[in-house]
């Protein structure tokens, strides 16, 4: 299997500073500060790339479990929402929300949500991020609703 990396600059103090973060792929590389990460400044920041890897991750790992088990998904999107919290030692990720909708023909919920579950827990990111509260809303539509946060049209 191949090895991925990514590549990340800091220049500056904590509060003061910037940075870039790029994937080793060129697909993605953009800035990063105090603001876009604790703040609502511009830019991205870990937890986003973390919410990026674990959505992307959870969605293929749901199409492989439905696939395996019979099923043929035309559609899964995962929102995943990271919460970064102030913690007594510092700050932590404390809870990464999965949402799914997916569109799945000839399945019933119970089947579905079966499938759902077991994806949650084998996705190799939500083994990787095993120390973090990891939630899970799963809904079986007939169209998808949306795809990357807008409407279909």
């Amino acid at each position: 299997m191949p090895v991925r990396s990514s590549q990340a600059h800091w220049q500056g103090n904590l509060k003061d500073g910037k940075g870039t973060v790029e994937l080793g792929s060129g697909a993605f590389k953009g800035s990063y500060s105090f603001p876009s990460r604790f703040e609502d400044g511009a830019g991205t920041n870990p937890e986003e790339l973390i919410a990026a890897a674990h959505a992307g991750c959870y969605s293929m790992a749901l199409a492989a479990g439905l696939s395996k088990a019979g099923f043929n998904p035309s559609h899964v999107l995962t929102d995943a929402k990271v919460r970064l919290e102030k913690v007594e030692d510092g700050f932590a990720i404390t809870t990464i929300e999965l949402e799914t909708e997916a569109v799945v023909p000839d399945i019933d919920e119970a089947a579905f949500l079966e499938q759902a579950e077991a994806a949650k827990k084998g996705c190799p990111v939500s083994k990787a991020l095993a120390g973090v509260n990891i939630t899970l809303s799963a809904r079986l539509v007939e169209t998808p609703k949306r795809i990357l946060n807008r409407p279909m049209s």
